[in-house]
């Protein structure tokens, strides 16, 4: 009697549970859901147009955080960028984060308005090459001063990043105009002669390693060290600690990839802590980092990056969240060139690269409409799955909200470069 029994309450539960999953997974075949959320988006210089831009202004409107995934130094995406800051900026638009460190988003900030604005970072990126990261492109350089202009007088860059492996130079620089004591003066001082040999190097090499980040030994760093916490000053001291980090993270890319990701991302955390919790509570905050950084859960490389801690931080102060994953279908890369050097440029087709294979179905229009912008709603794809749903686009339909894909990308370029 108790197996019969037994026997019976396990056939139950096994049609309860069959009955669970068939109401969480949708009849409707993947490719018929994937074609009710596609849509199409226009993108210009005055904002971004068609029945895509409605989709996205819809679903931003209540979110305190917008959080653009982003293929890097291109013309189309800083020009997305742009429309999104338009759609944002009436709601209240207090800030762009960005993918650079705070020092060199302190440097964009004091230029931000002025009418001579790339003509100084052209020169800052000619003194200190390879200092700050992507902001020195003149796209992303005018996107930020259009943002701002939209914005109004409160909005600011903020940089999460670690500095660029460029840094030193600049970094010592502030330390010495902090005032420090004698002996770590005498300590900056010996560091800027050393960055100033390497530095050097680098620019007539083109090699990011003969940089002092990566050259500068642990014992002329630790020596520098004890000197500058002797007498240095809080500033010159944080800023050591800065570069130290800077120096650490870079690193640590050549030994072990998952830790040095793993400190990166604690890093930007706590530099967005430090922003949210500097004053009063932001109106809205748009990011614009790399796709990777961007996603909700883990990413793909093993870690809970911003996207994940920005999306997490934004339920606890009972607000929202909207993650963008924007990409483009071909064109040509801005890639790095070297130290102080102009990008260069290399052609590509997103679904050439395995990770982005998947993204084949998105491109597959049924209509045979190759104009403008793709759109995919993610969220539709995300409710009650499709059961033939591939692996990719559930990951995808879990780490972001909405997909945009230009048809195109051309190549940004550098102020300041060779």
């Amino acid at each position: 009697m108790y197996k019969s029994a037994r026997r019976a309450a396990a056939a139950m539960l096994w049609c309860m549970t069959a009955s669970l999953a068939s109401a969480q997974t949708g009849t409707t075949p993947f490719a018929a859901r994937l074609d009710q959320a596609r849509t199409t988006l226009q993108v210009d210089e005055s904002g971004l147009h068609g029945p895509g831009a409605a989709v996205i202004a819809a679903a931003v409107e209540q979110a305190r955080y917008v959080l653009l995934g982003e293929d890097h130094l291109s013309r189309e995406i800083p020009k997305f960028t742009v429309g999104m800051c338009r759609i944002m900026a009436p709601g209240g638009l207090q800030a762009l984060a960005v993918e650079t460190g705070p020092e060199a988003a302190v440097v964009v900030n004091s230029n931000l308005r002025r009418p001579d604005r790339a003509t100084r970072i052209a020169a800052f990126a000619q003194k200190y090459p390879d200092a700050m990261a992507f902001l020195n492109g003149r796209d992303e350089s005018d996107m930020a001063s259009e943002c701002a202009r939209l914005a109004g007088p409160s909005f600011e860059i903020w940089g999460l990043d670690q500095e660029f492996f460029g840094s030193a130079g600049y970094l010592l620089e502030q330390m010495l105009a902090s005032h420090p004591g004698a002996s770590a003066r005498a300590a900056i001082e010996r560091l800027v002669a050393l960055d100033c040999s390497m530095s050097a190097a680098a620019v007539a090499s083109g090699s990011p390693g003969d940089l002092f980040i990566y050259k500068v030994t642990d014992q002329q760093i630790a020596e520098a060290g004890g000197q500058i916490a002797r007498d240095g000053g809080e500033r010159s001291i944080a800023l050591f600690a800065t570069l130290v980090e800077t120096r650490s993270i870079f690193l640590g890319q050549n030994t072990d990839g998952f830790a040095s990701n793993g400190q990166r991302a604690r890093l930007m955390k706590r530099q967005l802590v430090g922003h949210l919790t500097g004053g009063p509570s932001p109106s809205r905050v748009l990011f614009k980092f790399g796709d990777v950084h961007m996603a909700k859960g883990i990413n793909s490389l093993g870690q809970r990056d911003l996207g994940n801690f920005a999306a997490e931080r934004a339920e606890g102060d009972g607000a929202s969240s909207v993650h963008i994953a924007v990409y483009g279908a071909k064109g040509v890369h801005a890639l790095y060139g070297g130290v102080g050097r102009q990008v260069r440029h290399e052609p590509f087709v997103l679904t050439d690269d395995a990770d982005y294979a998947w993204l084949k179905d998105a491109l597959a229009s049924p209509s045979g409409d190759k104009q403008g912008w793709v759109l995919i709603d993610l969220r539709a794809l995300r409710t009650k799955p499709a059961r033939d749903m591939p692996a990719p686009w559930r990951k995808a339909a879990q780490q972001y909200d909405l997909l945009a894909i230009a048809p195109d990308l051309t190549p940004s370029s550098l102020l300041g470069a060779k």
